[in-house]
This record gives C-alpha cells, structure tokens and sequence, in this order.
C-alpha cells in the first residue's frame, strides 16, 4: 500500500500552503519527503531549485522544520536548545546570541530562556519548537500541526508569527487539523486522502466552487467523509 500516490505540489515564496487531510491520509510522510527526510521511491522532489535526492546537504541549510513531535532536548533550556541548533546551521559568536534571543522574543519565552525545556507546558514547548526551526532564518519552512494542544493565547503569537513570516518572503507547508486556521492563514490548500490530492486552490475558490459547503471544514467532510479514522 502506498502511503502517497501520484502526489504533486508546489510551493511560491512567500506562499503559505496548507495540507489537509484525515488521519493517515499521508500529511506527515508528505512533509517527510518534502524535507528531505524520508527519500520518496519514486518521482522526483526539487526543492528551492535543487534536485533534493542528490542535493540534500545543501538544501537543509536553507529549510527548516517543526515536526508534530517536540524535537527538543529536554534537559536543556530554551536557550541552549536554540543555540545548539544555530551552531548546526553555522551560527556563531554574537550573531549566534542575537538570533537566539531574537527566536525566543518571536515566540514569547524570553523570560522563560533559561529554565529547561522539561518543564515547560504544552503550549511553550510547542512555541520552542516553532523557535527551533526558524533559529537559521529558512526560505522554506514546514510545520506539521504547530498549534496542536495549544491554549487560545499561542495560537494567536504562532498565528502572527507565520503571518510576518510570510510577509518576509519564507515559503510555509502547513500541516494541521484546524479547518478554521487553514481557512484564515493559507494561501492555497490542498485536500488529501488515501495519499491523493482530492482538491487544490485558495480556500474561498475551493468553497465557492462548492456551493453545498459553506465552509472549509464543510468540504472537508463532503470530500472525505464522516467515517472515523484510527
């Protein structure tokens, strides 16, 4: 079984692309091959204009990724997790410093840089981990869920956030269950199931040319249907 099937997408500067789908619908393995971790067995992957089977080294300098998973160390603090993470990306000295600590004030730990991470809440260690993948200002950023389990007020920084982002120029994969979220930050938005893209544009086109759904989570479960998925 294929956990992806004919699967084609594209993604412009300054683009946020949002990819939606049921659970198993194959979101996270897209966004694994995307990202250069999981090698697809067929096809072809080009990202920011290199070949990524045989360019992979150079093209994670310039991506980065914040998986579903809190990809943290826990027994070390915010700052030390960031800054481990810019010297891989080959940040050093004060420009090192200052990139950290203008991460930590992007996603609102500054007062919380220096206690460790294994402590945090939910909603911090998911605004870490947003912090983390940034700290090498990518071109190309992918979140898998990024808001999930967090309270009303991250969401909104996180929201803003990507929304400045963008306004920079990154290019956004945006994995998430939040059919409101995709609705109101996304660009375009790809519908997938049983890894196939069902249906792709920008939200109010996809809605408009569905007259039966009034709204982005309506389609979803006219494309997708009601059947729960383990």
């Amino acid at each position: 079984m294929r956990a992806l099937d004919g699967l084609t997408l594209g993604v412009a500067e300054g683009e946020i692309y949002g990819l939606l789908g049921p659970n198993g619908a194959g979101k996270t393995t897209a966004v694994s091959i995307m990202s250069t971790l999981m090698a697809p067995t067929a096809g072809q992957l080009t990202v920011l204009g290199d070949n990524a089977l045989q360019k992979r080294s150079r093209i994670r300098r310039h991506i980065g990724l914040a998986p579903q998973e809190i990809a943290l160390y826990e027994a070390l603090s915010a700052r030390e997790n960031l800054s481990y993470f810019g010297r891989m990306y080959g940040l050093k000295g004060a420009a090192l410093q200052e990139r950290v600590a203008a991460c930590l004030d992007a996603v609102g730990l500054t007062p919380q840089a220096d206690q460790r991470v294994g402590v945090f809440s939910g909603g911090m260690k998911r605004r870490a981990n947003l912090a983390a993948a940034i700290i090498h200002a990518p071109r190309l950023l992918f979140l898998d869920e990024p808001t999930v389990g967090v309270d009303a007020q991250s969401r909104a920084l996180i929201m803003d956030l990507l929304t400045g982002l963008k306004g920079d120029g990154t290019a956004m994969v945006y994995t998430t269950h939040t059919m409101e979220e995709a609705e109101a930050l996304c660009d375009t938005v790809a519908i997938m199931d049983a890894g196939r893209i069902i249906v792709e544009g920008p939200p109010a086109h996809l809605i408009a040319d569905h007259p039966e759904a009034d709204s982005l989570g309506g389609l979803f479960l006219q494309l997708t249907g009601r059947t729960l998925r383990d």
